[in-house]
């Protein structure tokens, strides 16, 4: 079914951002003027996939709620296979006290998942297809003065003419998933704002901009166009005629621009005025960045004339305990994380994300790869193929003025799993990815495209990524020198998108296992099958330990290459998935360098030490704290730490100092060999930095010489969380009451009474089923009362029960 929306379709519209600003001296406002109201909360859902709103109107079973919302929120990461893939309804009262005649209303909904229609009173006023992008619906011929009655019906229904495929290795969160609010507009009024800046230099920039003028007598209207700096302050002004509806605004001479760049974001903003007979009729601005950039052929990438090293990850957009309905408090604090670990460039994967990522971006210094969700699938029927190039226009036009981005992608892996027959076949793939390359330039002149693993298609689109998983799911980690040197010379803009490898927390040994004379050491290609090739994803053991070395290994080699573009790890932070209900974490894909909650794992300090700014320095491992070893066997310890020179002590010993050199594995050259004592360890490691200046980490570890027999049973224990929750932790003895370190397997956590797990967080301490990590794992537990005893049970296949009373 193709979906035509009876909505104002959004090409882009500035007053996404909206942004009253002040008139400048000599105009005067008209009565009219825009406003932009967040109308989130106080909504209600109801959980029926009905297709009559007079089905829905006449149910009496609503949930109050408020927005973002997914109904996936937990059950997409619960134990029970498959989510919920169906409708539901929602539900708004909005008090409109006075209408004002000749006023436009409209709701703007930023993210709908992933078919919507929006009634007012009754009345069907719009919807959308596709559920990563914004849209409007005008509502002004629906209400009236007082209370009207908003209905959404939401659909996640699997629908092979709606990209992503069901295929994909992500969840498709049901919901109104990101902000919702009411827009009103004066009758005559701008939109569709579109800046370039066709020339930049570090002395001169230009602007070109297009604003729409949407009135029924533009005879006496004229554009006038400022534009501020940062402190507000005016660079250039003029006023501008209309013509055909479209108001051309061009600024020549702009001198010696403050450039947008990652370390410095400068950031103008473009303020228009709708103006007649020196009357402001409406206003819409948004912000500029004057940057270039440059994919040498063969070669590096350039930002505004000078060499940089693209150090990249990629972000899903979803967070424990709600999904893909995240607050925007937690996006900006994704970004910001992303942004201290050092990283200058984001993977939007796979699929456009909420308007706070782009802002934040903009604002930070993260250059952006944009990506259409064609992932996987294959080549779909016209329908789907209308939707695709729909949503691909609908992408460039809403983000076109973000100077952060830099790329639109076209898909990943848009071959493997074919929806439809023949949707595989590759001749028709090609005509139809040259469709989009061409549409996505005529939108855009000004950006390149991209596409990842579609190896076809690498001279349809500007830039490309083949797929390179060395140490993961082929090959050694020790074969990626040899495969970006193969794919340097073969692709003219090669980015490698796509890299790293699953590491569940708190997970350590001793020898990391590495597969090597098990494996193939020089593959690095991910088959659509595992099966058919020997990888780590399969025989390793999933500790933190072998994915430092991993990506210790790519980052030494990445670093010390002049005329590598750069590569962008996968992922940040874990991510639910359908297709993987074996991890560790069940449903979880855990190659985040962070956990779904956003607490970093040893990774993330791997790539702030070569990455990061502000000096810092972690001692590998702080989810190692309990190890064991015959007496007088030396270990190794990695101090991670983008400081000049580390000093490690051992109990109060100074073991030595050592330089930093990127060029050294592991750590940069910053490990020491060492003997611990039985028992208590003291460790400590002092960052110099210049003027004597220092950085500290410290870190107690317990060693023991004895090593632990075959586990006989669980041990439950407890503490007292800050929140008022209890952390109960389940631990492998064995016969003389070791714990036993190298204990993997799964148990099965149940709150009994009491009280209420936290259950279905796809995290370390909220899942009820999870493997052991070195012999331990948690449960976090919500006490009903002080008054009744809480009591927990632990068990798997091998230890049918223990229990814990708290009294």
């Amino acid at each position: 079914m193709i979906f035509k929306p009876v909505i104002l379709k959004i090409a882009f519209l500035l007053f996404l951002n909206a942004m009253v600003f002040s008139c400048e001296s000599g105009n005067k406002n008209s009565n009219l003027q825009r406003a932009k109201v967040n109308i989130n909360n106080d909504w209600q859902y109801l959980e029926n996939n009905t297709e009559h709103i007079g089905d829905a109107q006449k149910e009496t079973h609503w949930k109050k709620i408020n927005l973002p919302h997914s109904w996936n929120a937990l059950d997409a990461t619960d134990i029970t296979p498959g989510y919920r893939r169906s409708a539901s309804w929602y539900k708004k009262d909005l008090n409109i006290p006075n209408i004002i005649s000749g006023q436009i209303y409209q709701l703007y909904f930023e993210g709908v998942n992933i078919e919507s229609e929006v009634y007012v009173n009754g009345e069907k006023v719009g919807g959308h297809t596709g559920g990563y992008i914004g849209f409007l619906v005008d509502i002004t011929k629906a209400i009236s003065t007082g209370n009207n009655e908003i209905l959404v019906r939401v659909d996640n229904t699997y629908n092979p003419e709606v990209i992503p495929s069901q295929k994909s290795d992500f969840f498709i969160f049901g919901g109104i998933t990101r902000d919702v609010w009411l827009e009103t507009l004066p009758s005559d009024y701008l939109s569709n704002l579109k800046i370039t800046t066709p020339k930049v230099s570090n002395s001169n920039a230009e602007i070109q901009a297009t604003v729409v003028v949407n009135s029924s007598n533009i005879s006496n209207l004229k554009v006038k166009a400022s534009l501020l700096d940062a402190d507000g302050t005016s660079i250039k002004s003029s006023l501008f005629d209309i013509s055909d509806s479209m108001s051309e605004i061009n600024f020549k001479s702009i001198v010696n621009p403050k450039l947008w760049d990652i370390d410095h974001p400068n950031l103008y903003t473009l303020a228009v005025q709708l103006v007649e007979d020196n009357i402001v009729k409406d206003e819409i601005s948004d912000r500029v960045g004057f940057r270039w950039f440059e994919f040498k052929d063969y070669g590096a990438f350039y930002l505004n004339g000078k060499r940089l090293l693209l150090r990249g990850t990629h972000r899903h957009e979803e967070h424990a305990g709600v999904g893909a309905a995240m607050s925007n408090k937690q996006h900006r604090a994704d970004m910001e994380l992303i942004k201290d670990m050092g990283a200058n460039f984001v993977r939007l994967a796979h699929y456009p994300q909420d308007p706070e990522i782009y802002k934040a971006c903009d604002e930070l210094g993260l250059l952006v790869w944009d990506e259409l969700p064609w992932c996987r699938g294959g080549l779909g029927n016209d329908a789907w193929k209308l939707n695709t190039k729909n949503m691909l226009e609908e992408i460039i036009e809403q983000n076109y003025n973000h100077p952060s981005i830099i790329l639109w992608s076209l898909g990943n892996e848009i071959y493997w799993l074919p929806d439809f027959e023949n949707g595989d076949n590759r001749e028709n793939i090609n005509v139809y990815l040259k469709e989009l390359n061409d549409y996505a330039h005529k939108l855009d002149p000004s950006r390149k495209t991209a596409i990842r693993k579609y190896y076809e298609g690498a001279d349809i689109v500007d830039v490309f990524s083949p797929s390179i998983w060395s140490g993961w799911y082929s090959g050694s980690y020790k074969s990626y020198q040899k495969a970006i040197d193969q794919y340097k010379k073969e692709y003219p803009h090669f980015l490698h998108a796509e890299y790293g490898g699953s590491s569940h927390l708190g997970r350590h040994t001793e020898n990391p296992i590495t597969g090597e004379g098990k494996i193939q050491s020089d593959g690095w290609e991910e088959a659509i099958v595992q099966t058919d090739v020997a990888n780590i994803a399969q025989i390793g053991d999933w500790s933190e330990n072998y994915i430092v070395d991993l990506f210790d290994w790519h980052l030494r080699i990445s670093e010390n290459d002049s005329t590598f573009v750069g590569n962008v790890q996968w992922a940040f932070k874990d991510f639910g998935t359908p297709l993987r209900p074996e991890n560790a974490i069940p449903y979880m894909n855990q190659k985040g360098l962070v956990d779904r909650t956003g607490k970093p794992k040893d990774a993330f300090y791997v790539f702030k030490s070569y990455w990061g700014k502000d000096p810092f320095a972690y001692i590998e491992s702080h989810t190692w704290t309990e190890r064991q070893g015959p007496k007088g066997k030396s270990r190794d310890i990695s101090v991670y730490s983008n400081c000049p020179e580390v000093e490690l002590f051992l109990n109060g010993k100074s073991l030595g100092v050592k330089r930093r050199d990127t060029k050294i594995f592991p750590a940069s050259g910053l490990n020491w060999t060492l003997n611990f004592n039985e028992g208590e360890n003291n460790l400590k490691a002092i960052g110099k930095i210049s003027n004597s200046k220092e950085v500290i980490d410290s870190l107690k570890i317990n060693y023991r010489y004895a090593k632990n027999e075959k586990a006989r049973a669980l041990k439950l224990s407890y503490k007292l969380l800050n929140n008022g929750n209890y952390l109960v932790t389940a631990k492998a003895i064995d016969a003389k009451g070791l714990r036993c370190l190298d204990y993997e397997e799964r148990v099965y956590f149940q709150c009994l009474n009491g009280g209420e797990a936290l259950i279905s967080q796809g995290t370390p301490t909220g899942s009820e089923i999870i493997e052991m990590a070195n012999g331990q794992a948690s449960i976090e537990i919500k006490r009903h009362s002080k008054d009744k005893p809480l009591q927990v049970m632990v068990l798997n296949q091998n230890f049918k029960g223990t229990y814990l009373t708290i009294n």
